[in-house]
């Protein structure tokens, strides 16, 4: 079955960086494109990044322009987002999701504070 695995939270200092990854398993990965959710405590999901099933193409939210970058290794199954210059509003549990079928993971928490 699709499984997502998220990991690479944690708590980070405003100003700071994290990379997150997630590893899917049960589908042909190299095939799908992949996005990263967020949700912030009392409201909606929303989409951070996304990239083509080759890397080649990646859209990012406007919020996360020129600070976030998504990649994908394909040879290991995994999509990235290593987030640079950390704000406190990015304080939120980053989702891995496949959006034909509409699977997530089980979620990775990034809290920003100092």
């Amino acid at each position: 079955q699709v499984q997502l695995v998220e990991s690479g939270g944690g708590l980070v200092q405003p100003g700071g960086s994290l990379r997150l990854s997630c590893v899917a398993s049960g589908f042909t990965f190299s095939t799908y494109a992949m996005i990263w959710d967020r949700q912030a405590p009392g409201k909606e999901r929303e989409l951070v990044a996304s990239i083509s099933s080759s890397g080649t193409r990646t859209t990012y939210a406007d919020s996360a322009k020129g600070r976030f970058t998504i990649s994908r290794d394909n040879a290991k199954n995994t999509v990235y987002l290593q987030m640079n210059s950390l704000k406190p509003e990015d304080t939120a549990v980053y989702y891995c999701r496949r959006p034909i079928g509409s699977y997530y993971g089980q979620g990775t928490q990034v809290t920003v504070s100092s």
